[in-house]
């Protein structure tokens, strides 16, 4: 089934929800799923309203246009529109730890994410072969503090290339430039666990297990400039227990680690992630 997506937010006023619906009925629109949020100390309204295409009495081009003229303008609205075909294009990138990785590309095989996958880059040559195995191109760029301007314009030039909508950081342990990040806002997601800040550094794990933590856990969220503090999509944790030890937290951690990232790919590509200044509304 084809669906179009409008996601829309403004100052919150009363009237919305039906002249959006008012709308959507008068050009024959089968609404599958809507979905709103008041954030009352922002005085802000978000929406999320998805609906069938085939029906519909107008054709792509002029669903926008059309509904900003006749309801965007009146209510100050910011909105965006996006249809389920085609299937958005994820880059993966990744550097020597594949659990994620590996999870990706096995929901996508099983047909759990609803993505077109073009392309995996890695500072790295040591997942090759299990990417080329699943029939996906792999680049090796290698990357160092000496190249890593030219390293990243080849990795942008690849992405328009493969016209790429959106990457995905599966353990790509390298710090991306500001100007890298201002090619794909708010479409850049990533993963890391969730002691940080409070377990900075290389062995993180290690340094939970001396801590004697009951808990850990994952966050997925967009890459900004600013280290680990981009808008969170999801979060996960797992509780742990004195008896075990530093491999079975890590074992622990990239479990949760996979779960977390594949919920938050899967909102992406659905577009039921709004994000608003630093924070995300979610349209579960």
């Amino acid at each position: 089934m084809k669906k179009a997506i409008l996601i829309v937010q403004c100052p919150d006023q009363k009237g919305i929800v039906a002249e959006v619906s008012r709308f959507l009925y008068s050009y024959h629109g089968n609404i599958l799923e809507v979905d709103q949020h008041v954030d009352v100390e922002m005085g802000m309204f978000f929406m999320r309203a998805a609906w069938e295409l085939d029906t519909f009495s107008l054709g792509k081009e002029e669903i926008l246009p059309r509904f900003e003229a006749e309801v965007g303008e009146r209510f100050s609205m910011e909105t965006k529109l996006h249809f389920s075909d085609p299937k958005p294009r994820m880059a993966i990138f990744v550097s020597k730890l594949s659990h994620c990785l590996f999870d990706i590309l096995g929901r996508h095989h099983a047909g759990q994410l609803d993505v077109e996958i073009p392309m995996v880059v890695s500072n790295h040559s040591d997942l090759q072969g299990i990417v080329e195995a699943f029939g996906i191109p792999f680049f090796h760029i290698p990357l160092s503090a000496a190249n890593k301007e030219s390293a990243e314009a080849r990795q942008l030039d690849l992405l328009a290339e493969h016209q790429v909508d959106f990457i995905v950081l599966a353990r790509y342990m390298q710090i991306l430039s500001g100007d890298f990040i201002r090619h794909f806002p708010n479409r850049i997601i990533n993963i890391h666990h969730s002691f940080l800040p409070a377990f900075v550094g290389a062995r993180p794990y290690h340094a939970a297990f001396e801590r004697g933590v009951k808990i850990i856990g994952a966050t997925a969220h967009y890459v900004t400039e600013e280290l680990d503090a981009g808008p969170i999509i999801e979060q996960e944790v797992a509780r742990v227990r004195h008896h075990n030890t530093i491999a079975e937290l890590v074992q622990i951690g990239q479990d949760v680690e996979k779960v977390t990232l594949s919920k938050a790919i899967k909102y992406h590509v659905e577009r039921k992630v709004l994000a608003f200044k630093n924070k995300t509304v979610i349209f579960y």
